[in-house]
């Protein structure tokens, strides 16, 4: 019995139908109508809270830090406004950098200007690594002849800067977009060293998916006077309904197999499945198309060409689900998730608010679940007290709980030294170490 019967009467049991809330529509918030026509072209009408909030600030020139969890439409509440902005002023020169943490978000955030400055005649250019010499090449020759807006990784914009060729000394605009993810991977330095080839009179804007104190001990070293803006950060969106298991790692493999095995060749909904290690991703995958599932996997051991055409097809429908690291729990948007599976616990709480936002989207509704094992129960305590709520506990299928172990634990109070198992009170389990079978 798969996802399609048993495991659904559990979890859509009581999901909560969502109100729409009344927002202001994007013509009300003053955008001009060569934005205006790229939104009506793409179906956008309303503005969601966080734009709604934005979009009226960056438009009157003032520096914003925002905050908002994934999936409230952060990244159009700084494009739009700064579409508009580019839009009265026809200079062909680099006007707006933003900055991101990752190849697949620079990638993903210029596919969606392609969509929003349609109308209009502003242009863009990402720049990231992991190519080959000709996209370099490409990059140089554009950054010579100017694009309205860069959208870089700080690494290969740094490269770009020290050759003196970039032409950044006209730019109005700064934009940081997960902030937190940056200085979490590092990049504070780099970020530091960017900020010194922009000219010190411009807008900053910085935008990210939580608030730790070290980013706003940042954002008051770049930012002027901001206006601050702020929706709750640590709970997953209304329309996710999540649930648990509880199994040991030999359960793992046979649960998400029972739970996915009436799945096979649906092409209206799509599956995200994460996992901490390259090395689980590859397993589960592998598992799966041996299952006849429509499978693939994102980790860093591909190329990102690569990468990008697993990412195309799993968006535009050609792939059903996807296993991935956490390469793709932040800021990538692809609609019509269905269902999130935590194959293992993320370990940093927020994390997790991050993964489960890949469903859900949009005020639309979707399915998280999370297998956790005995070591990860400590870890999914910390995301419940996050949260500030318990998840629910979904019972094993009969045939899954019967499974045992491969390896036990230890028992408590025992240590393992040099793969054999001691008591306390000294004395080797095996007098002859190191001689036993192999």
């Amino acid at each position: 019995m798969g996802l399609t019967s048993k495991v659904p009467v559990l979890i859509w049991l009581g999901l909560k139908q969502l109100t729409k809330i009344t927002t202001l529509t994007f013509k009300e918030l003053g955008l001009n109508e060569q934005v205006l026509e790229g939104l009506s072209a793409m179906g956008f009408e309303t503005a969601t809270p966080i734009q709604e909030k934005a979009i009226p600030a960056i438009m009157e020139g003032r520096d914003l830090i925002a905050c908002a969890q994934t999936g409230t439409g952060k990244t159009a509440a700084f494009l739009l406004p700064t579409l508009h902005n580019i839009t009265q002023h026809t200079d062909d020169h680099i006007d707006t950098l933003i900055l991101v943490p990752t190849r697949e978000l620079a990638v993903q955030i210029d596919q969606q200007l392609e969509g929003f400055a349609y109308f209009t005649q502003s242009t863009s250019l990402p720049i990231y690594g992991g190519r080959d010499g000709t996209s370099f090449d490409q990059e140089k020759r554009a950054l010579t002849l100017g694009a309205n807006i860069l959208v870089a990784t700080p690494g290969r914009l740094i490269t770009h800067l020290q050759m003196n060729y970039v032409k950044i000394d006209q730019l109005r605009h700064l934009i940081l977009d997960e902030a937190d993810r940056m200085l979490d991977m590092g990049f504070i330095n780099d970020i530091q060293k960017i900020i010194s080839y922009l000219p010190k009179v411009r807008q900053t804007l910085m935008f990210s998916a939580t608030m730790p104190n070290k980013i706003r001990q940042f954002a008051k070293q770049i930012l002027k006077d901001p206006v601050q803006i702020s929706f709750a950060v640590s709970k997953p969106a209304e329309g996710i309904l999540q649930a648990t298991y509880e199994v040991h790692d030999d359960q793992k493999l046979p649960l998400l197999t029972h739970l996915l095995e009436g799945r096979k060749n649906r092409d209206d909904e799509r599956i995200l499945i994460f996992s901490s290690t390259k090395l689980n991703v590859k397993k589960v995958a592998k598992e799966l198309k041996g299952s006849g599932l429509n499978v693939k996997e994102i980790h860093s051991d591909l190329e990102q060409e690569e990468r990008e055409d697993v990412l195309r097809n799993f968006k535009n429908g050609n792939v059903q689900i996807l296993v991935a690291t956490d390469i793709l729990s932040r800021g990538i948007d692809v609609k019509g998730i269905n269902i999130v599976v935590n194959y293992d616990v993320p370990g940093d709480a927020e994390d997790y608010i991050h993964r489960v936002g890949r469903t859900a989207r949009a005020q639309a509704d979707g399915v998280a679940l999370t297998f956790i094992n005995r070591k990860d129960q400590g870890k999914f305590r910390r995301i419940e007290e996050l949260m500030e709520q318990k998840v629910r506990r979904l019972p094993l299928p009969p045939h899954i709980a019967q499974i045992e172990p491969t390896t036990r634990t230890p028992q408590r109070g025992a240590t393992r030294r040099h793969g054999h198992v001691s008591g306390r009170k000294g004395g080797s389990a095996n007098k002859n170490t190191g001689r036993g079978r192999r």
